[in-house]
């Protein structure tokens, strides 16, 4: 069976995966992903003149790029605003960067929707209880591993690397090994 060798291949990369999981993966069209706690450490770094500072890990960058060349489409649904977000997804070529958006389920149902997407097509990474509705409803539901103990409850997969360092490109890697894909990532990291 494909995805049993999908599931040998991916353990060797991250740990185990459940079968429920990768078939889940297989199906995934959009991954839509929070900002902080996600793509950064949830940390939020404050200077003198209110300059906002974030990290963000190259691999999850790459992670990215390769997901979206590989036919999957991307979107961020945050809940602050910060020009930082803009640059950094904008250099990813994310799609779809919706911020200042507190209650996320309306802006992802609006993406899915453009992009003629059932529910199930979606892939969701959060990382706190504002994330809840998105990862309960889409087929992929994911909480990162530092997540609130009520996200790892609630989520289809819990990733074994922590936000901001990997935990996306752990997921694209698990989206794109699911899909057959994942040998076809190439470029640099971003």
């Amino acid at each position: 069976m494909v995805v049993s060798t999908v599931n040998a291949l991916f353990n060797t990369l991250y740990g185990n995966v459940d079968e429920r999981v990768l078939t889940a993966a297989k199906k995934v069209k959009l991954l839509v992903c929070d900002i902080d706690g996600v793509f950064s450490d949830g940390r939020i770094y404050l200077g003198n003149d209110s300059e906002e500072l974030k990290a963000f890990n190259t691999k999850d960058g790459f992670g990215i790029k390769a997901l979206s060349q590989n036919g999957v489409a991307v979107a961020v649904i945050t809940g602050r605003q910060s020009n930082i977000v803009n640059n950094r997804m904008r250099a990813l070529n994310v799609q779809f960067i919706v911020q200042g958006q507190e209650d996320k389920m309306p802006a992802l149902v609006d993406i899915a929707q453009q992009l003629d997407l059932d529910i199930d097509e979606v892939a969701y990474i959060g990382d706190d209880v504002p994330d809840l509705p998105c990862i309960e409803a889409v087929g992929l539901g994911v909480a990162v591993n530092d997540a609130h103990p009520l996200v790892v409850r609630s989520a289809d997969y819990v990733t074994f690397l922590k936000g901001g360092h990997g935990a996306v490109r752990e997921l694209c890697d698990l989206i794109m090994q699911a899909q057959g894909t994942l040998h076809l990532a190439k470029g640099a990291s971003v």
